[in-house]
């Protein structure tokens, strides 16, 4: 077979994203894990985990915005933390950390947390730093979190000519006071095609 001239494969690189979380608490495991996929507005579709790279361009939406270019049945790819317990007034979170550089041409990263125990703010911040840190050690740059963020400025400072945006997802809830399953969601979710 001869060489084509033109490129026949699928470009799966989302033009948009947007984050979303939700909390579950049901009998069955299975079920609350439905259920916080409800509170989240995803449950109508078919969810295949990816891992962590937020593409350049792409657009970062409102919830609402983004839940608007879902269609049933869609095969639908997300970030996703989750976390789930049958104990009494136990503390689960999950967060998704996102840290983008100011240059719109590179890439992000987005980290999952699944904790225990942690508030909604420790997490915040944890997730946050992990996206920051994987972003700059895939770039080559030794970094250190605490030394890089500016407060006032709310960026990391990673070095002169580079600086990272970072935000973040969080739910946490306390498991069930009689022993239902509860179980925690936190996504971000991609949109292939947001030409609406």
């Amino acid at each position: 077979m001869g060489k084509t001239t033109t490129d026949s494969r699928l470009s799966f690189v989302p033009k948009a994203a947007f984050f979303t979380k939700g909390v579950g608490v049901h009998g069955t495991k299975l079920q609350s894990f439905e259920m916080a996929l409800r509170n989240a507005g995803v449950e109508t579709c078919n969810l295949v985990t990816v891992s962590s790279i937020f593409p350049p361009h792409c657009q970062l939406l409102s919830r609402n915005k983004g839940l608007a270019y879902i269609q049933p049945g869609e095969i639908t790819f997300t970030v996703m933390a989750r976390a789930e317990t049958n104990e009494p007034n136990r503390l689960i979170g999950t967060a998704i950390g996102l840290a983008i550089p100011k240059q719109k041409e590179r890439y992000g990263y987005l980290s999952e947390l699944h904790e225990y125990g942690l508030t909604g703010k420790k997490m915040a911040d944890h997730a946050e730093d992990l996206a920051a840190t994987m972003l700059a050690t895939t770039m080559g740059i030794d970094f250190n979190p605490d030394d890089a963020w500016d407060q006032r400025k709310q960026v990391y400072r990673v070095r002169t000519d580079c600086q990272f945006t970072s935000r973040s997802v969080v739910q946490t809830a306390e498991g069930h006071k009689d022993g239902l399953w509860t179980t925690v969601v936190a996504m971000a979710v991609f949109v292939m095609d947001h030409a609406k």
